[in-house]
């Protein structure tokens, strides 16, 4: 059995600077970092939105629309988005400080152009897998550390998922190496992460 640290989108565009910015995002790197060099972890992951151009969760791909109204995409309500971490651009790389030689494995995420895709799991459709929880379950994974960018969308729709598609796995919510974009919005997550059976700890927990 083996337990495994999933990083949560820790890339250029969500971070100071970027084109989807969350603010403080770069003040989890050092977190993440530490976590990393524990040795508490069998196996890190990280994964990457990794857009193409045009994705339809971006605005621009919607005439008359603009970044952060609800718009639709394949017949359902999105989220318009900024422009962001489009394939192959520095927005999509990881932060330059994140120690990606600890990765063990990078899951990309958001290449359907017509459905988005918040979790690291499958898309929001439900329907098309990452092929993240066979991944881990190959590996024996019994426990999950779950922390990132942002926790009101990709870290908690991960960490649910993690829960919904990978029964018997402890699963826990790294709440200081992570920053939200609306802070009703990561209170809102956390009740709705805890209420699902995700414990919710610091990383002094884990270091200790």
């Amino acid at each position: 059995m083996a337990r495994a640290l999933l990083l949560i989108d820790l890339q250029n565009g969500f971070c100071p600077g970027g084109n989807l910015p969350v603010a403080g995002g770069d003040e989890v790197v050092l977190v993440a970092n530490a976590l990393m060099a524990s040795g508490r972890y069998d196996l890190v992951i990280a994964s990457q939105d990794w857009h193409p151009p045009g994705h339809g969760s971006f605005a621009s791909s919607h005439p008359g629309k603009s970044p952060f109204e609800i718009g639709e995409l394949s017949g359902k309500p999105q989220m318009l988005w900024p422009d962001h971490c489009v394939q192959g651009t520095e927005d999509a790389a990881f932060h330059p400080d994140l120690d990606v030689l600890s990765i063990d494995h990078v899951q990309r995420k958001g290449q359907n152009p017509a459905v988005d895709s918040y979790s690291a799991f499958r898309d929001n459709d439900r329907a098309a897998l990452t092929g993240l929880a066979d991944y881990l379950k190959e590996k024996g994974v019994d426990e999950i550390d779950i922390c990132g960018l942002a926790t009101d969308y990709c870290v908690k729709f991960s960490a649910l998922d993690a829960v919904e598609m990978l029964p018997g796995v402890k699963v826990r919510f790294v709440e200081d190496a992570s920053r939200g974009i609306d802070p009703e919005g990561v209170k809102t997550a956390i009740a709705e992460m805890r209420e699902k059976g995700v414990e919710i700890v610091r990383s002094a927990d884990i270091l200790l």
